[in-house]
């Protein structure tokens, strides 16, 4: 997904999503890991049509949605949706809660006026939102962080998506009530069986919710895998330095892999391996070529020059404990 931006006098192109592939299973959970600028949310948001890709294809439900016009596209928005990042942003000031979750029924022809009121109520009550009468009267500003993202929960799932991005739904809240809302997004995913794209830049909590993790890094999915394996034995050098970036309570801290400076400039991003000028095992050939998405067994899949060879030197490192 390229954007372009004119600063100074001087346009751009952005490359915020670079030749991504990924596919979902029905019911599992994906983890989308990575800074801020890696392209997590413009991922989410091209899946979702609502960036229409540069290059390359979108198929949602078996159908190539690539191309298809909004009229085409409207019947299939009930089935994908999205938790956004900052719920205040996304309900409307002046709009009551409910009548905002209300319109969502309407627009797509499910509900209207009383009935969809009354669906409106039963979705409150299931979010945690009690009593549903008073929370559908208030306005945004009258409800805590964790309140209205629970309202935002509720106008996603109340069209019983099957497909939902949520991204970095908990980022904004007190630590005191991420839990329940993750707990409340797994309780929908299992009742309606849903894929789910969770997007975050904490490995930690993509740990605990998702089946499996791709790491992104300045546009790029830099590796893939089942949680566990990936969380237990990273293999490309930017997932390891994230799982070090993780506070541990207990023990005395390890960081293993140091990375220099900062994420680059997407208008003007590395050549070669885009990582190559921050990472302490850069070789020669990684600031020259890009390296490709290899698999190394069934279900892991990593993108380093370390791992794209056959030599005894790569082999050390696939099993080396660093």
């Amino acid at each position: 997904m390229y954007f372009t931006v004119s600063s100074f006098g001087r346009r751009y192109v952005v490359k915020a999503v670079d030749g991504v592939t990924l596919a979902f299973k029905r019911g599992e959970t994906v983890a989308v890991v990575g800074e801020s600028g890696s392209g997590k949310s413009t991922l989410g948001r091209t899946l979702l049509r609502l960036y229409k890709p540069t290059k390359g294809r979108i198929v949602f439900m078996g159908k190539d949605i690539t191309d298809l016009p909004e009229k085409k596209l409207r019947p299939l928005r009930r089935y994908m949706q999205l938790i956004p990042q900052d719920p205040y942003a996304a309900f409307n000031p002046r709009r009551r809660v409910g009548d905002s979750i209300r319109e969502v029924l309407e627009a797509h022809g499910i509900a209207w006026g009383e009935e969809a009121r009354e669906h409106v109520y039963k979705m409150l009550e299931a979010v945690g939102l009690t009593p549903p009468q008073d929370f559908y009267e208030r306005y945004p500003y009258q409800l805590s962080g964790g309140q209205l993202q629970r309202a935002a929960i509720a106008r996603a799932m109340i069209v019983k998506p099957i497909f939902v991005v949520a991204d970095e739904p908990t980022s904004s809240l007190d630590v005191s009530v991420r839990a329940g809302i993750i707990d409340l997004l797994l309780e929908f995913k299992e009742k309606l069986n849903q894929t789910v794209m969770f997007i975050t830049h904490d490995i930690a909590t993509a740990k605990l919710v998702a089946d499996r993790i791709a790491v992104m890094y300045l546009g790029k999915i830099v590796e893939i895998g089942p949680t566990q394996k990936l969380v237990e034995e990273p293999l490309h050098p930017y997932t390891k330095a994230l799982i070090d970036a993780v506070p541990k309570l207990y023990g005395k801290p390890t960081r293993t892999v140091r990375l220099k400076g900062e994420i680059a400039d997407p208008r003007n991003p590395p050549k070669g391996c885009r990582l190559h000028p921050r990472c302490p095992f850069a070789k020669p050939e990684c600031s020259r070529k890009e390296p490709p998405l290899v698999k190394i067994d069934r279900d892991r899949m990593v993108a380093c020059w370390l791992y794209s060879k056959t030599s005894n030197e790569s082999k050390k490192y696939v099993t080396r404990s660093y």
